[in-house]
């Protein structure tokens, strides 16, 4: 099929013309980003507001001041979604600072990523939701705010550290004894 044939029948694309890159456009990467990190976007933001609303807000705040800058991504720097993060930290810590909310950051909410279970396991799955949570609250804000980043986004250690501003082996240290700290809270409050 020729060119003339493929743009009668309204079939054309990058990829069928001749000299065209293969490569995906912008447009097409910060797609497949949004797609693959709204959910632990919006969770990592619900987690640092404690709410909701306002983290549909933020999370769509973040989205936009990435697709406006989008062009001062270096990779050399890290990866696009640890990048992503770092601004949707930044939006949510804004969103902090205007409401004036200098105490916890967390707050009693439900999880964004819970879906309803059977029956005959729903009271050992809420029980333990409950423990992790209670153990979540008595952390400090920023050893809930690692927690947030490494489980909610998935970040490597050096993309946490880059986030926070320390040194790699000062996140792996942090979130070990995040880690130490929460199971010491959960084995307690199971006794």
């Amino acid at each position: 099929m020729d060119c003339a044939a493929v743009r009668s029948e309204g079939v054309i694309d990058s990829q069928t013309l001749p000299g065209r890159s293969q490569a995906p456009s912008g447009w097409d990467r910060f797609e497949a980003l949004y797609r693959s990190s709204r959910d632990d976007v919006f969770a990592y933001v619900t987690t640092l507001l404690g709410d909701r609303a306002a983290a549909e807000d933020v999370t769509a705040l973040a989205f936009e001041r990435a697709y406006r800058r989008r062009r001062t991504f270096d990779r050399r720097r890290g990866e696009e979604r640890a990048w992503l993060f770092g601004i949707a930290r930044n939006a949510a810590l804004d969103e902090l600072r205007r409401r004036r909310r200098t105490a916890a950051l967390v707050t009693d909410h439900e999880d964004p990523g819970a879906e309803p279970t059977a029956v005959e396991d729903g009271a050992e799955v809420a029980l333990r939701r409950t423990t992790v949570m209670q153990a979540l609250r008595g952390l400090p804000a920023r050893e809930r705010e690692v927690v947030a980043l490494k489980f909610h986004a998935g970040l490597t250690n050096t993309e946490l550290a880059g986030i926070l501003g320390i040194s790699e082996s000062a996140a792996g240290t942090l979130l070990y004894r995040t880690m130490e700290k929460l199971r010491k809270a959960c084995d307690a409050s199971d006794r």
